[in-house]
């Protein structure tokens, strides 16, 4: 079955699809590279956390949402990528042994006015595991090409070089504090993350198996003009830059004698942005800017923290933008 096209789609349509087992393994596989928290790593230590119990980090089923909509919704094939997730909320955790499938609506359908070779889609979107309960929602769009339309040629991509491997640099660390003593504003840089061929064909295998993210021949030939990565692998290494740098904080703090604040789960993002390509051989800085906070009224000691994150290249482009939130500790 070919790749769908835009004119496949129509307001009301509805998609399923098979069920994916989400194993311990694949759990603390995808949290050793992307969200190295206790909760996602290890059963014991979890019984201490927030959370209470392993649960798989929520890019990781992000991830697999993307890859059951690829295997569904997709048929299989390419879109022409997204530009972005207007909401998305994780309402359960995702165990050891759970079967997640999807249920997708089509929302809307609208014909490019600026590009008559493509259309977007607009869907909504949850990930049920085998009880019938909602994981994750999301609302998003996707661009897909017209049925018989001459596709516009692709961009031009100035080569960035290629490394050996993924290069990331760190940033000066800083010491700790809890939430409620962060003001709003507060600006963390995050270090930056070059991302290399290999590095972007072995998140897209796994999680987002679309052309542009697997050959680079193939990629060539199409808008994009290149192999870039995967919009949730982009999103994915600013949460492992994130923690990267947490964890030389929290060093810091602890060599100062001084106790370092916890870091809960999150429940959901909005206003996601993937504002241009990263392609192979790109080096992107992220950061971090605290935008508002609110003390929890139903967990003592802990708060929400509200955040504008960032991803910009080695261009002074910003290729990622999202508004986040997180459970922290207060005081």
């Amino acid at each position: 079955m070919t790749a769908p096209c835009f004119e496949d789609f129509a307001p009301g349509q509805v998609f399923g699809s098979d069920p994916l087992a989400v194993t311990e393994e694949v759990i603390v596989g995808f949290a050793r590279v992307y969200d190295a928290q206790p909760f996602h790593l290890d059963a014991k230590a979890a019984e201490g956390t927030f959370a209470g119990r392993l649960i798989a980090s929520g890019w990781h089923t992000a991830s697999l949402g993307m890859r059951l909509l690829q295997g569904s919704v997709f048929r299989g094939g390419s879109s022409m990528g997204s530009p972005g997730i207007t909401e998305l909320r994780w309402l359960k955790p995702v165990l050891p042994g759970d079967a997640l499938h999807l249920a997708v609506r089509v929302e809307d359908c609208r014909r490019s006015g600026s590009r008559p070779d493509r259309g977007f889609v607009r869907f909504a979107m949850s990930v049920l595991n085998q009880r019938g309960e909602t994981a994750m929602t999301q609302a998003f769009t996707v661009i897909f090409p017209r049925r018989g339309a001459e596709p516009l040629p692709p961009r031009p991509v100035a080569p960035a070089g290629e490394a050996a491997g993924p290069v990331e640099e760190d940033v000066p660390p800083q010491v700790l504090a809890p939430l409620g003593a962060i003001p709003v504003g507060f600006r963390r840089e995050l270090g930056s993350y070059r991302f290399t061929a290999p590095d972007i064909v072995g998140f897209a295998s796994a999680f987002d198996p679309q052309v542009f993210h697997l050959d680079a021949e193939a990629a060539r030939l199409t808008h994009f003009g290149g192999l870039c990565a995967s919009g949730w692998q982009t999103v994915s290494v600013w949460m492992r830059r994130h923690l990267a740098t947490h964890a030389r904080d929290a060093a810091l703090t602890r060599a100062q004698g001084l106790p370092v604040p916890e870091i809960g789960p999150s429940p959901g993002f909005k206003d996601l942005r993937w504002l241009a390509p990263v392609y192979a051989g790109d080096t992107i800085r992220f950061a971090t800017e605290l935008t508002d906070k609110r003390e929890s009224a139903s967990r003592p000691g802990w708060g929400l923290a509200f955040s504008r994150n960032t991803g910009v290249n080695q261009h002074g482009a910003t290729v990622l933008a999202f508004q986040g939130s997180v459970f922290c500790a207060w005081a």
